[in-house]
């Protein structure tokens, strides 16, 4: 039986196998790529080469205490960040349109800035996706 052995070539994992008698063989399989490659695809499908998406937006839905839902939609309009809040009707009193640089930063904005609005008692994160 023949033997695998890998190795490292520049941005690129290469393998070969060693036939019987000395034969070698170094297949290029299509679905490997180097890291440089991993996301040139521009699926974003991501691996070691994945480029964050340049913005991350999200609605933030936001339960209040009753009778607050205007004071609460002009405070968070107010925030950096943030596009627009609106007071609506249904099972949540604010719905609030944001836009950051990583999901990180849209964690913070809404943990540290939303949350602390007085008459805040509950938020709902709902990031966009680009389907």
């Amino acid at each position: 039986m023949g033997r695998m052995g890998f190795g490292w070539s520049g941005s690129r994992i290469e393998s070969a196998f060693m036939w019987p008698g000395g034969v070698e063989t170094q297949p290029h399989h299509p679905l490997v790529l180097g890291l440089a490659e991993a996301n040139h695809g521009g699926d974003g499908s991501g691996g070691p080469g994945r480029q964050e998406p340049q913005v991350v937006s999200a609605y933030i839905l936001i339960q209040v205490v009753v009778g607050q839902a205007d004071s609460v939609a002009k405070d968070v309009a107010a925030i950096k960040g943030l596009g627009s809040a609106d007071a609506v009707i249904g099972p949540y009193d604010v719905i609030a349109r944001a836009d950051a640089s990583s999901l990180d930063a849209l964690g913070k904005l809404v943990v540290g800035k939303i949350q602390d609005v007085e008459g805040v008692t509950r938020t709902l994160t709902c990031p966009v996706v680009r389907l």
